[in-house]
């Protein structure tokens, strides 16, 4: 198993996807690389969010749902025999569009609710720290430290998605996937979110799934472009650094996107 302490990079390697009968991508290859945000760009339609879901073996789960292709976190596919679900989950957290706190649970509770999950014990006073550690980096802590035993189903929708954020960083990831992550709320809770991508991206790479071109531009180091055409299964047009992708692309799909033109 690889070094959970610090941020890994992700590699997908020629990964197509069906649904049944239907195929979703074909041959998609991506690096991720670590301590840095990724963009998946691109229509609704796309790929995008089954590409997001492989990335930590969420497709698989999905009946009648089969890919090939590899996923390798610091060289090592996570698809491999000697993978448990757990491990590749551990390593590789998923914070959803909409925000899924566990509502009978406190706020404390959910953050560490993770730990149980993955099968690790803590002390009383080391899940206290790591409460306030996660609620930190996920720019919750000065909102809820008076409240951490009340509900966290009673928070605002945007403090729900940071508790979510902050649940997901408590088992120690390497990478971060996002899909949408601010999509249902409002303008502060996304400045507020965006910022905690960008202090957060030096300690967990992140892999983030958004239709909002301002936000990709803003959040990310680098895009990837997903595209199915005219009935096609998805697949990369183009992938770079985000200045390229929005100022000097390589083709024309790419710039109509990016612009507005269509999608």
């Amino acid at each position: 198993m690889p070094d959970t302490s610090v941020a890994g990079g992700l590699h997908a390697q020629s990964i197509s996807a069906w649904f049944g009968d239907r195929q979703v991508l074909d041959q998609v290859t991506l690096s991720m690389p670590a301590g840095a945000v990724t963009a998946l760009i691109g229509p609704s339609g796309c790929g995008k969010s089954t590409f997001l879901r492989i990335l930590n073996r969420m497709h698989e789960l999905v009946p009648k749902a089969t890919l090939a292709g590899e996923v390798l976190l610091d060289g090592q596919d996570i698809y491999d025999a000697q993978w448990r679900l757990t491990d590749a989950r551990r390593n590789i957290g998923m914070v959803f569009q909409k925000p899924n706190p566990f509502p009978a649970m406190s706020i404390a509770e959910n953050v560490t609710a993770g730990l149980k999950l993955t099968g690790r014990r803590a002390s009383r006073g080391h899940r206290e720290e790591l409460v306030e550690e996660c609620l930190t980096k996920a720019g919750l802590w000065n909102e809820v430290r008076d409240r951490l035993r009340q509900p966290g189903g009673a928070l605002s929708g945007g403090q729900q998605q940071r508790l979510c954020i902050a649940r997901a960083l408590a088992v120690r990831p390497r990478v971060l996937l996002m899909d949408e992550p601010c999509s249902a709320l409002d303008p502060t809770s996304t400045r507020r979110i965006e910022e905690t991508i960008g202090e957060l991206k030096h300690e967990v790479t992140i892999i983030i799934v958004t239709h909002n071109m301002q936000q990709a531009a803003r959040v990310s180091d680098q895009c990837a472009f997903f595209l199915a055409e005219q009935g096609t299964p998805g697949a990369i047009v183009e992938h770079g650094r985000t200045e390229a992708i929005f100022n000097t692309p390589r083709d024309q799909r790419t710039s109509d996107y990016v612009h507005g033109r269509f999608g």
